[in-house]
C-alpha cells in the first residue's frame, strides 16, 4: 500500500524533509507541497530533476488555503508540518482542521532530517527570528577562523526562484549574489560572511550541498533560518534565546526544539531587556534544559556617526522577517533612534505602497518601523517607493544588507549595526575551543 502524503511548507525546510524522508520511497507518494509565509512561492512546482526518479512530472505546490480540500480529493493519509517560527497554538489549529479532514498530522522528524558530516558542524539556531542569531554566527565565524582552519558558512534554504538553478549554490563576492538573482532577504543573510572573507552555500539540496563544503571546508557552520533545527548533525549546538519574548522558548515551534537539544543557550540582549524576562528564559533554561551551557550577552548597537541622529525626525528601516512574523516589531534602527536622541520616529504606514502597505495589513505590529521585505523585484520597488515617500529627514537602516547599496533612496541614510558581547565565563571562545581543540 502507498500511503499518500502532504508537505507544508514554505520553500525551504518542506524540500529539505522531503529530500531526507520521501524521496525515492515507493511506500510514499507526496502528492504536493503547500505554500505559506513567503510571497509568489505557490503555484509552481517541485522539479522532476530534483524529486527523484518516482515522481517524472515533479511534484505540484499550492497555497496552504488549498489544504483541506487537497486532502479530500486525493485522499491523503499524511499531512507533515515543514515550516518554523510558529506558536505551537498555531500548530494545534493546523492540526485539528487537518485531522477533521480524515489525515494524521505530523511533526517532520528533527533526527531524520539531520545529516551526518565528516567534518566538524556547529550549528547557531535560534528560539525565534530576530533574536540575534546573526551576530552569534559571527562571533563564532571569527572564533573559528582563528584557528587557521577552512571555514565554510551553510545557511537555512531560502530558495524563492529558480529550483533547479538553485539545488547547490556558493557565494564568495556581492556579485555572487547578483549573478544568482538573490532576494534582500537571502542577501541580509549571505553579505555580512562574505564581507568578512567567508564562503556561504546554500540551495535546495542540503546533502548535495553539504559534500560539496567537506571538500573545500576543515570546519562547517551552520546558519540557522527562522528558529529551524540543523540540517546537519553538529558536535556544539548553540541556540539563541530572546528576553524581549519571553516564554517564546518553551512555546514557539521548532525553537523550543533547539532550545531543549542545544549545548549552548545563549541569552542574548540583556542590556535592553527587562530583568524580570532574562530570568525566566533562564528559568525556563533550567528547567527544559538543565544540562545546556548558559551565556549572557549584550547586543550592543553600533552607529558610525551617531551625533547625526540627535533631534532628526527618522524613518527606522528593519530586518523584515524580525519585525514581521518574527513578531519583534522594532529592531537595531528603532533602538538606535531612542539611544541617540531622535526627535521623532516617523510612522511609515501611512507612506507605505503596493505590497509594503499589504504587508502592514498583515503584521500590524510593525506600524513604528518599516519592515525590509525584499522577496522580489516587486516588493524591492515597492520598499523603494515607500522608503523615499516617507517624510522624514533620515533614514536608520538596521539591516545586515546595504540596502542603499540596493536602493535609489532620495534621503541621508545611516546604517545601524550590532555585535554580542558575552557577559563572565564561559564564553563562546571557551566552549567552541573546549569542543575543537
Amino acid at each position: 500500500m502507498t500511503t499518500n502524503v502532504i508537505i507544508m511548507g514554505a520553500a525551504g525546510k518542506d524540500f529539505h524533509v522531503f529530500n531526507t524522508c520521501y524521496r525515492n520511497k515507493p511506500e510514499y507518494k507526496v502528492i504536493a507541497f503547500t505554500a505559506t509565509q513567503i510571497p509568489d512561492i505557490d503555484d509552481r512546482k517541485y522539479p522532476a530533476q530534483l524529486a527523484g526518479k518516482l515522481y517524472p512530472k515533479g511534484i505540484p505546490i499550492f497555497p496552504e488555503s488549498r489544504l483541506v480540500k487537497l486532502i479530500k480529493d486525493f485522499s491523503v493519509k499524511e499531512v507533515v508540518f515543514a515550516y518554523s517560527d510558529v506558536s505551537y497554538k498555531y500548530i494545534d489549529g493546523h492540526r485539528k482542521a487537518v485531522e477533521a479532514a480524515g489525515a494524521e498530522f505530523k511533526l517532520a522528524e528533527v533526527e531524520r532530517t539531520m545529516l551526518p558530516s565528516s567534518k566538524p558542524v556547529i550549528a547557531i539556531c535560534a528560539v525565534r527570528t530576530g533574536a540575534g542569531k546573526s551576530p552569534v554566527t559571527r562571533k563564532v565565524a571569527a572564533i573559528v577562523k582563528q584557528l587557521k582552519k577552512r571555514v565554510g558558512v551553510v545557511r537555512h534554504p531560502m530558495p524563492y526562484g529558480d529550483l533547479v538553478k538553485q539545488e547547490v549554490q556558493k557565494f564568495t563576492s556581492l556579485a555572487d549574489m547578483k549573478k544568482q538573482h538573490c532576494t534582500i532577504e537571502e542577501m541580509e543573510e549571505y553579505e555580512p560572511h562574505i564581507n568578512n572573507g567567508f564562503a556561504v552555500y546554500a540551495g535546495v539540496d542540503y546533502e548535495k550541498i553539504l559534500r560539496r563544503v567537506e571538500k573545500e571546508n576543515d570546519i562547517i557552520l551552520w546558519d540557522g533560518g527562522n528558529n529551524d533545527t540543523p540540517f546537519f548533525k553538529p558536535i556544539l549546538h548553540i541556540t539563541v534565546a530572546d528576553p524581549h519574548r519571553p516564554g517564546h522558548e518553551a512555546d514557539y515551534y521548532p525553537g523550543s526544539v533547539n532550545f531543549k537539544m542545544a549545548d549552548v543557550i545563549l541569552i542574548n540582549k540583556v542590556d535592553s531587556a527587562d530583568s524580570k524576562n532574562v530570568g525566566i528564559v533562564l528559568k525556563n533554561a533550567k528547567k527544559l534544559n538543565p544540562k545546556a551551557k548558559v551565556i549572557q550577552a549584550k547586543c550592543n548597537i553600533i552607529v558610525d556617526n551617531p551625533n547625526a541622529i540627535k533631534g532628526k525626525r527618522v524613518l527606522a528601516v528593519e530586518d523584515g522577517p524580525t519585525v514581521t512574523h518574527g513578531e519583534m516589531g522594532f529592531g537595531a534602527a528603532f533602538l538606535a533612534a531612542k539611544k541617540y536622541g531622535a526627535k521623532e520616529i516617523v510612522k511609515p504606514e501611512k507612506f507605505a505602497v503596493g505590497t509594503i502597505k499589504k504587508s502592514y495589513e498583515k503584521y500590524p505590529l510593525t506600524k513604528d518601523v518599516l519592515p525590509a521585505v525584499g522577496y522580489g523585484k516587486t516588493q524591492m520597488k515597492d520598499l523603494e517607493k515607500t522608503i523615499n515617500n516617507c517624510d522624514c529627514d533620515l533614514v536608520l537602516m538596521g539591516t545586515p544588507v546595504d540596502l542603499g547599496r540596493l536602493l535609489k533612496i532620495n534621503k541621508p541614510v545611516i546604517r545601524v549595526g550590532y555585535e554580542i558581547e558575552e557577559i563572565g565565563k564561559p564564553d563562546l571562545k571557551d566552549v567552541i575551543l573546549s569542543k575543537l581543540s
